[in-house]
């Protein structure tokens, strides 16, 4: 499955399900940890963990399974699908570690590009 077929079932999953302030950056030029991050916000430790398992389930059915998951017990879980990884963090993690700001380089993809059918 290409990279961006996951990062659409992923974001329409945190979606469905209420997540907050989706972003999708690029990182492909930049490193060679991963070609995309996605990252959400979840508004308590359940919901981040809600959210996580729905982007899990949704792309378990597409035939997709992580590489690696972290954090499941956490405030922050990172599912990593090898070329794209997911971080949903709960509100105060996500303020912390400032994601966004480490990643400035990287490349904004526009978010309404995945979540149209």
């Amino acid at each position: 499955m290409e990279n961006k077929d996951i990062i659409k079932i992923a974001v329409k999953a945190i979606d469905s399900k209420k997540g907050t302030d989706i972003q999708i950056i690029k990182i492909a030029d930049l490193t060679i940890i991963a070609d995309y991050f996605i990252i959400a916000t979840g508004t308590s430790s359940t919901q981040v963990r809600a959210l996580a398992d729905e982007v899990e389930f949704k792309l378990s059915e597409a035939g997709v399974e992580p590489h690696h998951i972290e954090g499941e017990k956490s405030n922050w879980v990172c599912l990593d699908y090898l070329g794209v990884v997911i971080h949903i963090f709960y509100k105060d993690q996500r303020e912390f570690y400032q994601l966004e700001r480490l990643w400035e380089d990287g490349e904004q993809i526009d978010l309404k590009d995945f979540l149209e059918d």
